[in-house]
């Protein structure tokens, strides 16, 4: 309300100005009436829209349980709103009629070129309202895209902001984002992680299967339901592959990270203690070797 009362205090103030400006015959005394009419209503409605109406939506958006993901984009789009509600207020109590015929005029034969030279724009504005509505991800949320990964901070109309993991920020067109495949490892609750051991040949492959299952079971963060299992997947050169697959809760790019190296960790330690081999590549090279003129190799060494 104390917007409003200025807001009017402002107007009622700005009106009496140009009358008198008109009155005293200054040169463009008009135009400039005009003007300040313009700049003072698109000043206030901006203003009294602020902060009338965006705290307003804001109260109505989390009435409605949206999250920031869902809000940000939406105050943005209310901000647009006012910012013409503004301009189209200023216009019409400053009586720029004909400067709007003309605006309307220059818009209407402008629309082609434009439309041309912000296609990439236009694009990715449609690509924001698509990952608005379709949510791929959220803020917060890990995601990998086109070999590019990190955490989401920032969604616009235009671009998402993506922090690496080496702490780069990325800005990233979101054309780029809907044109594709994203991966998001942590939309849902669970997550498997796959992990690969090998094993010697000549190692037993159900006591290596044992202990692979039983640190899953031990590790606090692996969960027991579903449950840890563990599949042969390859007879390699050198050892036996096996892949164990266990679920982890309320993942995250670092907790997964964690999780994975205390695992492998108590994995290599438990194979150490029950002399199971966890053997590299190795490659055995034949053939025979022909040495010419031996007898003169032999003289030239005893010389």
């Amino acid at each position: 309300m104390r917007s409003l009362t200025a807001f009017a205090d402002v107007v009622g103030a700005v009106m009496p100005v140009a009358d008198i400006l008109n009155k005293l015959n200054i040169p463009w005394s008009r135009t400039l009436a005009r003007v300040i009419v313009f700049v003072a209503v698109l000043v206030g409605v901006y203003h009294v829209g602020q902060k009338v109406l965006s705290p307003m939506a804001g109260r109505m958006m989390d009435a409605k349980n949206l999250d920031a993901h869902a809000q940000r984009p939406l105050q943005k789009v209310l901000s647009f709103g006012i910012l013409f509600a503004a301009l189209s207020m200023a216009f019409g109590l400053a009586r720029f009629g004909n400067f709007l015929e003309l605006l309307a005029t220059i818009a209407a034969a402008a629309t082609l070129a434009i439309g041309f030279a912000l296609q990439n724009v236009i694009q990715n504005f449609v690509s924001g309202i698509f990952i608005y509505a379709d949510r791929p991800f959220r803020l917060g949320d890990w995601i990998e895209w086109n070999g590019h990964a990190g955490v989401v901070e920032d969604i616009s109309l235009r671009v998402t902001r993506v922090r690496t993991f080496d702490n780069e920020l990325l800005t990233v067109p979101n054309a780029e984002l809907t044109g594709g495949v994203i991966k998001n490892p942590v939309a849902n609750d669970e997550l498997r992680l796959k992990v690969d051991f090998g094993i010697g040949y000549e190692d037993d492959i159900d006591t290596a299967a044992e202990i692979i299952v039983e640190e899953a079971q031990d590790h606090d963060d692996i969960l027991v339901d579903p449950a840890p299992s563990v599949r042969l997947v390859e007879l390699g050169n050198s050892d036996v592959g096996l892949q164990s697959r266990i679920w982890v809760s309320n993942p995250s790019r670092a907790d997964f990270v964690k999780v994975r190296g205390e695992y492998v960790q108590a994995v290599k330690e438990r194979f150490d203690a029950e002399g199971i081999n966890i053997p590299y590549p190795n490659r055995t090279i034949g053939g025979e070797l022909e040495l010419s003129n031996v007898a003169d190799l032999m003289e030239n060494t005893d010389n």
